[in-house]
């Protein structure tokens, strides 16, 4: 009876090897994705043109406002290139125009809020953000950490069904742009807003004033830039048409083994 028990069980799924052809982001995570590039790609080209109409950044709540006591500005961009740091070519508009690059501005960053509030509520409440993300102890200690850095360091990056998972240092930095940068960029965003700032004068005392939102701002749209130059190092590295692949697809050829390789 065991023996006829034990043969009618269906047999598991063999773990995927290297060279297999699977399935490795959800739908969600791929819309996610692509919205997220593009939204934060004219963000960002759009936000340069609003930095060029005054290129400083201060603490506090006044700013260069002379009706008030001025703050010292603690980056001043203003004598780079005659006053406007960032060239035509990485901005939108690419002629001066501060009201069209707020247009621009205002109107993807309404995409990008919305899509990040969904993509966030079905991360936490479908497992993606805990399961995916969020680090393990084990991976968190300094071993792990140093070793993983030092792989990173020598091109070895996951081969096999490891390469199924986030490395620490992946989760790390999802992690940063999922729960810092990006909640930050939107909220500081919506600081910057007098008409919000009637709805949700907490946000000027959360963040220290308008000015100090601003430079926050800033410093996290800087975070996201770095992030996305370090992200597509990665990729090339990684190799682009299997990773570019997997993101629009779904479908992820898995790296083969190391000694398979040999």
């Amino acid at each position: 009876m065991n023996d006829t028990a034990e043969a009618s069980q269906p047999p598991e799924a063999p773990r995927p090897r290297g060279g297999d052809l699977v399935r490795r982001h959800h739908l969600a995570t791929r819309l996610w994705h692509w919205i997220n590039v593009i939204a934060v790609t004219i963000m960002l080209m759009s936000g340069l043109m609003i930095f060029n109409a005054h290129p400083r950044l201060y603490w506090g709540q006044y700013g260069a406002n002379p009706r008030q006591a001025p703050d010292p500005a603690w980056l001043d961009l203003s004598h780079i290139n005659g006053g406007v740091p960032f060239p035509g070519w990485i901005t939108i508009p690419s002629h001066y125009s501060l009201a069209d690059a707020r247009l621009w501005h205002l109107a993807f960053a309404w995409i990008l809020a919305v899509a990040f509030a969904l993509y966030l509520l079905w991360a936490l409440i479908g497992g993606h953000a805990r399961r995916d993300i969020a680090p393990t102890r084990g991976e968190l200690a300094p071993a792990h950490l140093l070793h993983d850095i030092k792989e990173h360091a020598r091109l070895r990056f996951p081969t096999g069904a490891a390469a199924l998972q986030y490395n620490v240092l992946q989760k790390l930095a999802y992690g940063a742009v999922l729960f810092v940068l990006l909640p930050g960029v939107i909220l500081t965003g919506m600081t910057m807003s007098p008409g919000l700032n009637a709805a949700l004068p907490w946000l000027l005392d959360l963040f220290g004033g308008r000015q100090s939102a601003r430079s926050i701002h800033f410093l996290c749209a800087a975070g996201l830039v770095a992030f996305f130059v370090a992200h597509i190092i990665m990729v090339v590295l990684a190799g682009p048409i299997n990773e570019v692949r997997s993101m629009l697809t779904g479908w992820y050829r898995l790296p083969r083994e190391r000694e398979d390789q040999a």
